[in-house]
């Protein structure tokens, strides 16, 4: 039998004497629909940038809470909170010396609490972000690897190697960071001597763990019961290609044509999507499933092809994969008809339905990103001097068609906030300001993800346009944010918001995203895309001529022209049966 709680099991690791607590139980009570994210619309709420309630400049818990109405009212089904765990914030929070614990820069677990249960009143699921490839340096559990000799179960927890060289002072093999530099950092030893190296896939602050450990495996065991007890509806699961590397770590160059965190079946990386990885997957299906609720977990996994993505949602695993295939499709209907197609497909041939989503906090924002004249590759950014930088007005145009594209197709879909606002990426941010480890590793070669971080715009005539009591922000804001406030956009006919509202509330009465079958396309042609869900037609014209559309307008995210509906444009209509 399910439970809503279990008995917490005596704490392993560094922190074991804290006091577990229940989750609240004073949410109103929610309808407990099977398999709720088959057809979910799930916002990502980045809380550094979300709402700032005490003034430090940084968003909070306590910010989100008060700011949930707002996003009960946009329509969504769930939020999903990038990590608010205890941390130095070497990396914006995934860097975590604490699990289970909230870190004071956002709150406390008190706060917590109180969200969830203003969440859950509102009929709003909570998704938590977990990081378990690596922690911060500063983990407990670190910190008693450096204190110990090679070989001692306190390094065990990590990876730990010997150097090479006459006297070890080359690292073990040649692997490169995903934010640049080598992943190996030599320590030195308790008698002052230059000892072993350590990897970290991410920052010199964010060693791995050793996954081959059982002791780490429990850890994580109990930290999602923790959580879980606490009551989250289910977990992001960050870099669930990872955690697992191949025997003997052998040497290794990610080539430049693919994503820095990007793994497959071709290219055979020993750190990326290993086999053994399912095995912790399974593990923590077994977890989640042990409590009431449908609770669920969602993969980032950045492998390719779209087949082997789909082994991270087999029944026994993940529910959810972000399809970042999708992602990274260029604004071009032949290639989002193939992406489409194949997506459906393959999720379902494994009996999962495919998530579609167009930003988050590691990518350029869409309403930039679709109108760029160059690639750019994950996690690199923009900046005042990058090529092909496009046109305010041009992006958000094509980022408001991606979306009602996006939203009328089968199964889920996540929002990152202030998509629904129309924000571009904030592209001039100062050397100075930028603190994300890409830029700084990179000494100023990449950008970063910076720019899709800046605190959220709410009202425009407010300090830091209302994202802060006291006017601070810890990324400047652009000028133009204030220009899309949502104050600005709340009931004014034509705006992103107003646009992203009647999708969702039409999603959910029309059916759209229910279901896991084919979409059926219509004949259209070069450059449109055009499908049917019951009586609503939805007719995207990526790049052709103007199209004539007819029927009832239900949304539109550019006024049709005497009955035609020109690029960059997509149109949901009810034409009677």
């Amino acid at each position: 039998m399910k439970r809503t709680r279990v008995p917490s099991r005596p704490r392993a690791g560094p922190d074991a004497n804290r006091e577990d607590t229940v989750a609240h139980t004073d949410a109103a009570p929610r309808t407990p629909d099977q398999e709720w994210w088959r057809s979910s619309v799930i916002y990502q709420i980045y809380p550094r940038s979300f709402a700032d309630s005490d003034g430090s400049g940084v968003g909070d818990l306590r910010g989100i809470t008060a700011r949930l109405d707002a996003l009960a009212d946009l329509g969504v089904d769930a939020i999903w909170l990038s990590p608010f765990y205890t941390s130095p914030q070497r990396d914006a929070g995934y860097d975590v010396s604490d699990f289970r614990d909230v870190d004071p820069l956002f709150g406390t677990l008190a706060d917590f609490d109180a969200m969830v249960s203003r969440a859950h009143g509102l009929g709003l699921r909570v998704i938590a972000d977990i990081v378990p490839n690596h922690s911060s340096d500063q983990h407990p559990w670190f910190q008693a690897a450096l204190a110990a000799a090679p070989g001692s179960p306190e390094r065990a927890r990590y990876i730990f190697r010997d150097g090479k060289g006459e006297t070890g002072e080359l690292p073990p093999n040649n692997w490169e960071s995903v934010f640049g530099g080598p992943m190996w950092t030599r320590v030195t030893e308790a008698d002052g001597t230059p000892g072993q190296w350590y990897l970290h896939i991410f920052d010199t602050s964010q060693p791995d763990f050793n996954w081959e450990l059982e002791e780490v495996r429990a850890e994580f065991d109990d930290t999602l019961r923790f959580w879980l007890d606490r009551g989250v509806d289910g977990f992001r699961v960050d870099v669930a290609h990872g955690l697992i590397k191949a025997d003997g770590l052998p040497d290794f160059v990610q080539s430049d044509e693919e994503a820095s965190m990007g793994g497959g079946a071709a290219t055979k990386s020993p750190y990326w999507a290993q086999d053994g990885v399912h095995e912790v997957w399974r593990r923590w299906r077994s977890v989640v499933d042990e409590y009431e609720g449908d609770r669920i977990l969602a993969a980032e996994a950045w492998v390719y092809p779209l087949e082997f993505m789909a082994n991270w949602v087999r029944p026994d695993e993940m529910h959810q994969t972000f399809n970042f295939g999708y992602m990274e499709t260029p604004w071009d209907a032949a290639a989002l008809r193939k992406v489409i197609d194949d997506s459906i497909a393959t999720f379902g041939a494994v009996g999962a339905p495919s998530t579609w989503v167009l930003s988050n906090h590691d990518m350029i924002r869409h309403a930039t990103r679709l109108a760029l004249g160059e690639d750019t590759p994950q996690g690199h950014g923009v900046g005042p001097d990058s090529p092909g930088l496009p046109d305010i007005d041009e992006g958000i145009r094509r980022a408001r068609a991606a979306s009602l594209l996006m939203l009328s197709l089968p199964g889920g879909a996540y929002l990152y906030q202030g998509e629904e606002l129309g924000l571009p990426e904030a592209i001039d941010i100062p050397g100075d300001a930028r603190q994300d480890p890409t830029w700084h590793r990179t000494e100023g070669e990449r950008y970063g993800r910076d720019g899709c971080r800046v605190p959220l715009p709410w009202e425009a005539e407010a300090p830091a346009f209302g994202f802060s009591p006291a006017g601070e922000t810890w990324l400047p804001q652009p000028e133009v944010y204030g220009v899309l406030a949502r104050d600005r956009q709340l009931g004014a006919e034509g705006s992103t918001l107003e646009m992203y509202r009647a999708a969702l509330r039409l999603r959910r009465e029309l059916g759209l995203g229910v279901g896991a079958g084919a979409v059926t396309w219509d004949v259209t042609p070069e450059g449109v895309l055009a499908h049917r869900v019951g009586d609503v037609h939805v007719v995207a014209n990526v790049s052709g001529a103007p199209v004539a559309v007819e029927g009832e307008v239900l949304v539109a995210s550019h006024a049709l022209e005497d009955g035609m509906l020109p690029a960059d444009a997509t149109v949901w209509v009810r034409v009677p049966e």
